[in-house]
């Protein structure tokens, strides 16, 4: 595993609940059961799964998960083409990862 180079959260006010993000990037987005959508990392990029949905880790900007390199072009997809323009992408800061709660 490459360190990461960005960070992604989602703006829970924001968001429309299209879905769009998790269309073009299922292991990076995931849909909650209010309609609206959320962060994640998978364990076959960071070796655990954990769900930025404010039950088991936090969500909004406290749910900031890593961006695998080879995912990066498709998560800045899917904010470009968010309708809500809730995905908030940010260079990687070891400060914020290690106050994320996860």
């Amino acid at each position: 595993m490459a360190d990461p180079d960005l960070m992604v959260w989602i703006d829970q006010d924001l968001c429309t609940g299209d879905g769009i993000c998790e269309e073009i990037c299922p292991d990076v987005f995931q849909g909650r059961d209010d309609g609206l959508w959320v962060v994640k990392e998978t364990a076959s990029n960071w070796g655990a799964d954990i769900i930025f949905d404010g039950t088991d880790a936090p969500d909004g900007s406290r749910g900031v998960a890593r961006v695998p390199t080879s995912l990066t072009d498709s998560v800045v997809e899917a904010a470009e083409e968010c309708p809500g323009e809730c995905i908030m992408i940010e260079p990687f800061d070891a400060e914020i990862f290690a106050k994320r709660g996860a």
